[in-house]
């Protein structure tokens, strides 16, 4: 489980960025952390590794937000305030097997909520101490190679 140091608030963006740029079609994450631990901002860096030129928000009372206009789509999911079977009415599982849309990075926050997870997902689990914020990750199932995390270095501000 790899541990990635995110110092500043400009490193979670750079780090969502290059996610955004490697990630295949149909890469799934699962996102975890207290409020404000960064994952939206995770996300909105994600969407600029995309190219998408959207504003990127938080689909808290949206609940899901799709960005279409990237390299590949983004599809973000807030689960914050659902229950199980609310979550099941969002039939999350079209976005992460790409049935009724085209592939692209699902971002789920507070996907421990999630009744059901995919077979293949890449779970970060954000948490913010006095001294920075870090990402940790696990992958879980069939994931695409991603040496490309291993070179990621954030700059010291």
């Amino acid at each position: 489980m790899p541990k990635i140091l995110l110092p500043t608030l400009e490193t979670t963006l750079d780090f969502g960025c290059l996610l955004g740029k490697h990630l295949p079609p149909s890469s799934t994450l699962l996102l975890m952390g207290n409020l404000g631990a960064g994952k939206t901002t995770l996300v909105q860096g994600i969407g600029r590794g995309l190219g998408i030129k959207e504003s990127i928000v938080s689909p808290t009372f949206t609940l899901i937000n799709e960005y279409l206009d990237g390299r590949i789509p983004l599809y973000h999911l807030d689960l914050y305030r659902l229950e199980s079977s609310q979550i099941d009415n969002l039939y999350p599982e079209i976005y992460w097997e790409g049935i009724e849309v085209e592939p692209g990075i699902t971002a789920i926050e507070w996907s421990q909520l999630l009744p059901i997870k995919p077979a293949s997902y890449i779970k970060i689990e954000l948490s913010d101490s006095l001294n920075a914020r870090q990402a940790e990750l696990e992958f879980h199932g069939k994931i695409p190679d991603l040496k490309f995390i291993q070179n990621f270095a954030p700059v010291q501000k």
